[in-house]
């Protein structure tokens, strides 16, 4: 039984090597995928899009960071599962992560096999 078929995800990244890796990825799940490149763009396709099933939500990006969007995703969907992902992976990112309203962490380089395993626990 496959949990992730159909399934709608949103990758908010602003790296195009990243965004076409989880791009890559989720196809092989047989994800439907939006993307945004910042957070401003992510809080519009919530607002846009109720389909969403899980959000893949980078840190660091121009205009709105991760955290600042997560915030305002979970004001509009609250039981949205948000997974951050940051290639700047420090003691206590994980914290501030769960702290700003993220479901999970995941941090960059991602490996194949956690991502989807991840990605099926929140799925």
């Amino acid at each position: 039984m496959n949990s992730t078929k159909g399934k709608t995800i949103l990758v908010v990244e602003d790296e195009e090597f990243n965004r076409i890796y989880f791009e890559e990825l989720l196809y092989h799940l047989q994800c439907k995928v939006l993307v945004a490149s910042n957070g401003l763009e992510a809080i519009e396709l919530c607002k846009e899009h109720d389909n969403i099933d899980l959000v893949l939500m980078d840190i660091k990006m121009p205009l709105m960071d991760g955290y600042e969007a997560t915030q305002a995703i979970k004001k509009i969907r609250p039981n949205l599962p948000i997974i951050a992902q940051t290639a700047f992976a420090m003691l206590g990112d994980k914290q501030k992560s769960l702290i700003n309203g993220c479901d999970d962490y995941i941090a960059k380089p991602v490996k194949k096999d956690d991502f989807i395993k991840l990605i099926n626990k929140h799925l």
